[in-house]
């Protein structure tokens, strides 16, 4: 890894040798510009406007316009030797709580390496106070042309300095957020958080990627390839769901946990809506109902062969094989000799 920075952190009289490598880096698919009509490449050249002619990179300096027109010079030695105590010292000014810094202050990363073996004991030492104190340490670090605030913390064991902004870098949000008072009912906030926990369930940061670039890289595959590039299908429009705002709530619960109800577990059906009980009573109504109409139907059968009935439950009771046959044929008779009369 390659080292960004060389110098020195001073905790009061404690000085810790150190050397900064940059914490992050940024997955871009490379493009140049070029010339539409036919593809040639288009590069930036520095252009001398007083002499009309280009000059090469090791003549170039920085310069400075004031506001009556006159310009200053500035070479890299004028930089490299500004009377700046934090150009080679990351000066500890105070220890304060993560929370006292506006993450939008917060601006690149770079973690903190010995710089030799001696710098161990006094690396660890802040390592752990930190840790410990649960605090982070406020710094000034001066980087190529620019000096920063900047913080100390701890990562993964590892000392890591991030660069901020100045505070009165960060500008205002006066203005932006609604001014008109907005009454946010109970149940709409409980839903909000309800929903808030069902997306934030078994949530990975790691597993997150970078559409953009993966979408990027099938057009240039299929550019290359000379075949059709791929496009997206036209999303619908955005429902207007601003009116009706529980309801919105409770539709994005229902399908963040797949279908179920809010309230259901993993395991258990969607249950109805509020709406849904009286047709399921009129149903049940009808079940009941129907068998109230047959009944008449199936009472008839019933006292012709009621005593028939009553000898084959006897005879399986017995046991009598034969006895019970000749039963069944003598009441039977019996059974049959009023239809005769009638």
């Amino acid at each position: 890894m390659q080292t960004t920075w060389k110098g020195t952190i001073s905790f009061g009289l404690v000085s810790i040798p150190v050397h900064l490598y940059s914490a992050t880096q940024e997955h871009d698919v490379p493009l140049h510009q070029v010339h539409a009509k036919d593809g040639g490449r288009v590069r930036m050249k520095r252009y001398c406007e007083r002499e009309e002619k280009e000059v090469p990179y090791a003549e170039i300096a920085k310069g400075y316009e004031s506001p009556d027109g006159r310009t200053v010079t500035l070479s890299d030695d004028d930089l490299a030797d500004l009377p700046l105590p934090s150009k080679k010292i990351i000066d500890v000014l105070a220890f304060v709580d993560a929370t006292e810094i506006d993450p939008l202050m917060f601006s690149k990363a770079y973690y903190v390496g010995v710089a030799d073996k001696a710098a161990a004991k006094p690396y660890a030492l802040l390592r752990d106070a930190l840790v410990e104190s649960g605090q982070i340490a406020v710094t000034k670090i001066a980087l190529r042309t620019r000096e920063s605030p900047a913080v100390l913390r701890v990562h993964d064991g590892t000392l890591v300095l991030q660069t901020c902004i100045w505070p009165d870098e960060v500008r205002p949000a006066a203005g932006i957020a609604p001014e008109e008072n907005v009454t946010v009912r109970p149940q709409e906030l409980k839903m909000a958080r309800s929903l808030m926990d069902t997306l934030s369930e078994d949530f990975d940061l790691s597993q997150l990627h970078d559409d953009y670039q993966q979408a990027l890289q099938q057009v240039i595959t299929a550019r290359l390839e000379g075949v059709e590039v791929p496009h997206e299908e036209e999303a619908g429009e955005a429902p207007d769901n601003v009116i009706d705002l529980m309801e919105a709530l409770r539709s994005s619960l229902k399908q963040a946990k797949g279908g179920r109800a809010p309230g259901a577990g993993p395991g258990e059906a969607e249950e109805p809506d509020e709406e849904k009980p009286a047709p399921r009573k009129r149903a049940a109504a009808k079940r009941t109902t129907a068998p109230k109409t047959t009944a008449p139907k199936t009472t008839a059968p019933k006292t012709t062969d009621s005593k028939a009935a009553a000898a084959k439950t006897t005879a399986a009771k017995t046991g009598a094989g034969k006895k019970g046959s000749s039963e069944k044929k003598t009441t039977t008779r019996k059974s049959a000799a009023p239809r005769k009369v009638s």
